[in-house]
């Protein structure tokens, strides 16, 4: 399984990556910014203490986090029949 390793916050509503296999990179969550719970992001100080949680979520808060997976497609590109492959074999026996 992959995980995320490290986060570091970046200019503009980016956050950088690193995870288990390697792959690092940046994503831009500007399009989130100051939407819902993530209205706390416009606080500048809020939004640079970003830290892997203890269950491998990026957080903010308790109230404010993101899955890593879906920060790793983001990443990569790779679909979650890719990341996943268990769902590419339920998906065919459907």
């Amino acid at each position: 399984m992959i995980r995320v390793t490290d986060v570091e916050p970046r200019v503009g509503y980016r956050i950088w990556l690193r995870y288990s296999d390697g792959t690092t990179g940046e994503v831009d969550l500007s399009n989130m910014a100051g939407r819902g719970v993530f209205e706390a992001w416009l606080g500048r100080t809020f939004f640079e203490s970003v830290y892997v949680s203890g269950h491998g979520s990026i957080a903010w808060s308790d109230d404010v986090e993101l899955c890593e997976d879906a920060l790793y497609m983001a990443l990569t590109g790779k679909s979650a029949e890719e990341l996943f492959p268990a769902l590419r074999k339920r998906a065919a026996d459907a």
